[in-house]
């Protein structure tokens, strides 16, 4: 990169258009960089993923200064994107964020307009969802709910799209029931030899578990995170309990395994 360039992104007075200035830079095919000279769309997306994981990683561990280099991180991939655009001629960074705050205005009403007496985050989700259905119209109650989500939090969108228009259980008990009735037959697939159908009713007994959690007002993808981080961390106190003994976690015994499990589980 040339010092004119280089110089230009650091006379930017404010961050966002040093940043800009600098994917135009990196994306100039005359003196640009190869690497991302070479992308497109599709090769980026899986970046973008990969970030949006990485902020959310770094709030569950409250590393606020981690937070704030992986935020721009995750920034950085959304200039990139509207660069890319930019360079097609189909829109830019200033289209993106001039669109994005329209929206959020039109599906605020009870902030910017003349939607009154709203007073918590339920009546909020009904709000937002039907400004959104304005402006997107759907043929079916289960219309944008992405693919490119993690499947837990995608079944507890879908099941929530579907009780949005009546099709819901009274209450949790009707759920719990229906899990039981799953589980079921999912054991009777488990006596069987038919490995697609076994598969099959195990998915069945996981999307019944998100639907009671939804119901429960919780957040699948959330307590699934922090049942991921209570195993790790069990597990890794009893690793070093057992390394004290053993050079090698395998040496030792189940029951001595489950001992420091149980240790671990009192800590």
């Amino acid at each position: 990169m040339s010092a004119e360039k280089l110089q230009k992104i650091k006379s930017q007075e404010k961050s966002i258009d040093k940043l800009l200035e600098l994917m135009r830079a990196l994306r100039d095919p005359d003196g640009g960089c190869p690497w991302d000279l070479e992308q497109d769309f599709k090769s980026i997306a899986k970046h973008t993923i990969e970030e949006a994981y990485e902020v959310a990683d770094a709030i569950e561990r409250e590393d606020m200064s981690d937070l704030k280099d992986e935020l721009g991180d995750l920034l950085l991939q959304v200039v990139f994107h509207s660069q890319m655009a930019a360079d097609e001629g189909l829109f830019d960074f200033a289209d993106v964020a001039g669109h994005v705050a329209d929206k959020m205005i039109e599906r605020h009403p009870h902030v910017f307009g003349d939607v009154k007496n709203i007073t918590n985050g339920n009546e909020v989700i009904d709000v937002w969802e039907t400004q959104k259905e304005k402006q997107k119209p759907r043929e079916s109650a289960l219309d944008g709910v992405t693919f490119g989500i993690p499947a837990l939090m995608r079944a507890q969108k879908l099941q929530k799209r579907a009780a949005r228009v009546g099709f819901e259980w009274d209450d949790v008990s009707g759920a719990v029931e229906k899990f039981k009735e799953e589980m079921a037959e999912f054991e009777e697939a488990l006596a069987g030899s038919d490995s697609d159908h076994l598969r099959e009713e195990f998915g069945d007994v996981m999307f019944t578990l998100v639907n009671i959690g939804r119901m429960l007002d919780f957040d699948v993808e959330e307590t699934t995170r922090a049942a991921n981080s209570k195993f790790e961390r069990r597990f890794r106190g009893m690793e070093k309990l057992i390394k004290e003994k053993y050079a090698d976690l395998k040496d030792a015994s189940l029951e001595e395994k489950e001992d420091a499990w149980q240790a671990q589980k009192k800590d």
